[in-house]
C-alpha cells in the first residue's frame, strides 16, 4: 500500500493501536484463526474505528516474509519526525523525571528501528537524532520498531549541540557513552531526568556532542570484543537506566 509500511505479530500491532492508532490505516487478521488475543485486538481496532480485513495466511506470510505475524498485521502510516518546539511539549506531559535518547549520528534505519523499540519498552519520552547526516523515519526503521515508530517521539534537530543545551538548561543530566571514559555505567545514578546520547556507527559521539554532556560513561567489557552495536549498547543503558528508576 502506498505510504504505509506493515508492521507484524500481536505485540506489536496493540502497540501501535494502542499508541497510535491514528496513523493505523487497516488491520489484517487471518480468517481461520480462533485466537482470543486476536480477538482483543479486533475488538481495540473497533474501538479506535481502525477498518478490519480478513484474510487467508497465505497473505499473511506473502506480505511479511520470514517474520513471525502469529495471524495479524497492520498497516501504518510513517509518523512525522517532530521537531524542537514539540520537545518542549513532549518534556511538559511527561510523567516522572524526564527520560531521553539522543543518537548522535546513527545512519542504518535497522539501528534506528531497534532503538526505537526499545526505547519505547524501557519508557522513554522521545528519541532525539540531527536532521544531518543520521537516518530519519524510513520503512525500514518503522518495520524493524514493530509499532514503537508510533508510540516513541522521534524528534529532528537542527542543532544538536544547542538542542542539548537547552535541555541542561531545563535540569536534565547528559550523560554520554565512550569507552574511554574513566566513570563505568552501572555506577552512575541515572535516576533523575536524563538524557542518554548514544554514538553513531564507527566513530561514536562527535566532540562537540561529548563536549555538551555532564558525564561520560562506559559499558564494562570484559571479553576480546572492543565495542557493541549502538541499538545493543542503547539497550543495556536504557534498562540500566529503567532499573534503577523502579528501584527508587
Amino acid at each position: 500500500m502506498k505510504g504505509l509500511t506493515s508492521i507484524a505479530g500481536i505485540h506489536s500491532v496493540r502497540a501501535a493501536l494502542k499508541h497510535g492508532s491514528e496513523g493505523v490505516s487497516e488491520v489484517w487478521l487471518e480468517r481461520k484463526r480462533r485466537d482470543r488475543r486476536l480477538a482483543e485486538l479486533a475488538e481495540i481496532a473497533r474501538g479506535a474505528r481502525v477498518p478490519i480485513r480478513q484474510v487467508v495466511r497465505d497473505e499473511l506470510d506473502a506480505t511479511v516474509g520470514d517474520a513471525n505475524h502469529q495471524g495479524v498485521l497492520a498497516w501504518v502510516r510513517i509518523p512525522a519526525a517532530r521537531n524542537e518546539k514539540d520537545l518542549e511539549g513532549i518534556l511538559e506531559k511527561a510523567e516522572g523525571p524526564p527520560f531521553l535518547l539522543i543518537l548522535d549520528g546513527v545512519q542504518d534505519p535497522h539501528n534506528l528501528g531497534a532503538c526505537l523499540r526499545t526505547a519505547e519498552a524501557a519508557g522513554v519520552h522521545a528519541l532525539v537524532a540531527p536532521k544531518d547526516k543520521a537516518v530519519g523515519l524510513t520503512v525500514v526503521a518503522c518495520k524493524v520498531a514493530s509499532g514503537a515508530a508510533q508510540a516513541v517521539p522521534y524528534v529532528q534537530v537542527t542543532n544538536l549541540s544547542r538542542t542539548m543545551d537547552g535541555l541542561k538548561e531545563l535540569g536534565i543530566w547528559m550523560i554520554g557513552t565512550t569507552g574511554e571514559a574513566p566513570n563505568g555505567l552501572f555506577d552512575t545514578d541515572l535516576t533523575g531526568p536524563l538524557a542518554l546520547a548514544m554514538g553513531g556507527e564507527g566513530k561514536g559521539l562527535r566532540r562537540l556532542t561529548r563536549e555538551r554532556c555532564d558525564l561520560l560513561v562506559h559499558l564494562p567489557m570484559l571479553g576480546i570484543v572492543e565495542s557493541l552495536n549502538v541499538s545493543v549498547a542503547s539497550g543495556i543503558c536504557l534498562f540500566e537506566a529503567l532499573r534503577q528508576r523502579l528501584r527508587r
